[in-house]
């Protein structure tokens, strides 16, 4: 990170070396956080810089966002890798000395009506002034002053000490378990009610509106706290501390809830980008093979030459999904997200059918049908469809049997069968009879499996039996992958 060891504002306005070293460094970062920059994006950054105030960081931040970032997913990322890239930094930037903790004081000062030699600065704010500025700022939407009670409860509640090997996160909790949001939140709304009675939707307006504000907060207190941790540490040491995997590249199996509630935003625009693409996809391939005798036909009205050549116009079909997922134990996530995706994909698909098992089987198609929520639906799926057998224990065995038993004679030549899971069995007998015959009768049948491919075939996984059978076993442990594979399916 030595490209960001100073200030853009520090380079001379015709220093584009050292302007152009500085970008490709951060670039350097955002690719290794995961975001990908293109060098035309590059060199957009660099151009968009050469327009506006370097000694504005906001505007820094802001030009090279936009030149630099395509998915909202990717923006927290790129915040953070921003934030720390560009800290204040060096023995000019030490704690309680950088420019943004002056103006902190000075605003500070000026709200308690104190001079410089008065004690009035943030290190002397007791928690009571500290919980009313807080107040104040929340209430009144200041974001000047909001992010100096920021800096303030860092400095007050979060216990930093240099070299002390403990990561922002605890610091965080610490800060914000002193600041007790939730009250703060609670006397907010009982104060604005008098001001603003009014409907339920204007209760849930006020609401939301004071939720973003808190919201604001906590990314100021952790933008303070990634900030003191550079000035400590380093840059480097603390990118790679607080470097998370973008929502595409999120493990299904070992989600904390933060990354599943990340991967539930993240599905709504995967799906509308696949169905632009899928639908595409199927206008570009109605072309088919060069129709000879339509051609030497047409090429009479031009002597003979085929200038014009006729093609054979095919009828690409929708293919009918049916799709068989294990909801049991860690992949149960991975089945959410899967028919999630596939029923949001509905429209490119001529139908679709699904099926749930853990050692019983029980289509759950209806539960899909007549409603927007797809969240709803899953959550029907777990609670009221008919998968336990016996233990609750994954039958594969059992489960494929009795899929074939009732339902293998309704898949056709235009059915496509994807089947979700582990293929971890618990020893039970395989039955892989079933998919041999399935395959017989269906136009694909694929395998997707949440786990590592390293891990196939080992302990009770006995993926390799099934496989046999398959077009195609896919490793699928997170969204782009997952994209990969649908996009193939179209």
């Amino acid at each position: 990170m030595e490209g960001g060891d100073f200030l853009l504002e520090e380079l001379p306005r015709g220093s584009s070396a050292g302007l152009l070293g500085t970008v490709a460094g951060f670039v350097t970062e955002l690719r290794n956080a995961g975001i990908p920059v293109s060098l035309t994006e590059n060199l957009d950054a660099v151009e968009a810089l050469r327009h506006i105030p370097l000694a504005d960081r906001g505007a820094v931040k802001y030009a090279m966002a936009a030149t630099m970032v395509k998915n909202d997913a990717h923006w927290k990322a790129f915040e953070t890798v921003f934030d720390v890239y560009f800290a204040y930094r060096g023995a000019e930037y030490r704690l309680g000395e950088s420019p943004e903790d002056q103006e902190g004081e000075e605003l500070v000062r000026a709200l308690l009506g104190t001079g410089p030699g008065d004690g009035g600065g943030m290190e002397a704010l007791s928690a009571e002034q500290l919980a009313e500025l807080l107040y104040r700022a929340l209430r009144e939407g200041d974001r000047a002053l909001l992010a100096a009670v920021a800096r303030a409860a860092v400095l007050r509640y979060a216990g930093m000490e240099p070299g002390r090997p403990v990561g922002g996160t605890y610091y965080l909790y610490r800060t914000l378990r002193q600041l007790d949001l939730d009250t703060v939140l609670g006397r907010l709304l009982d104060q604005s009610a008098p001001d603003f009675p009014g409907s339920d939707l204007d209760d849930r307006l006020l609401r939301e509106e004071y939720e973003s504000r808190l919201d604001m907060l906590r990314r100021e207190v952790e933008a303070e706290i990634r900030r003191r941790l550079v000035a400590d540490r380093g840059a480097d040491a603390v990118a790679k501390s607080v470097r998370k995997p973008l929502p595409d590249d999120i493990d299904f199996m070992h989600a904390s809830r933060e990354e599943l509630v990340a991967l539930r935003k993240a599905i709504a625009p995967l799906t509308r980008k696949l169905a632009v693409r899928l639908a595409r996809k199927r206008r570009h391939g109605r072309r088919g093979a060069l129709d000879f005798r339509r051609t030497v036909h047409h090429s009479l009205s031009f002597g003979g030459v085929p200038a014009d050549p006729k093609f054979k116009q095919p009828r690409p079909s929708k293919p009918a999904i049916m799709v068989v997922a294990d909801i049991s134990g860690s992949v149960a996530a991975f089945a959410r997200f899967t028919l999630q995706l596939v029923y949001s994909l509905n429209s490119q698909f001529s139908r679709v059918r699904s099926f749930a098992f853990i050692d019983g089987i029980d289509e759950v198609t209806d539960y899909f049908k007549g409603t927007e929520d797809i969240g709803e639906a899953i959550r029907r799926v777990n609670s009221e469809a008919d998968v336990i057998w016996v233990d609750g224990h994954s039958d594969y065995g059992h489960a494929l049997e009795t899929f074939w038993e009732r339902w293998g004679r309704q898949v056709d030549s235009r059915t496509t069968v994807l089947l979700l899971g582990d293929a971890r069995n618990n020893y039970h007998a395989s039955q892989s009879w079933v998919l041999a015959e399935v395959a017989g009768r269906a136009r694909h049948m694929y395998w997707l499996n949440p786990e590592p491919r390293s891990y196939w075939d080992t302990g009770d996984s006995i993926l390799g039996q099934y496989a046999v059978h398959c077009d195609g076993t896919y490793e699928c442990r997170n969204l782009k992958q997952l994209e990969r594979f649908v996009e193939q399916l179209g």
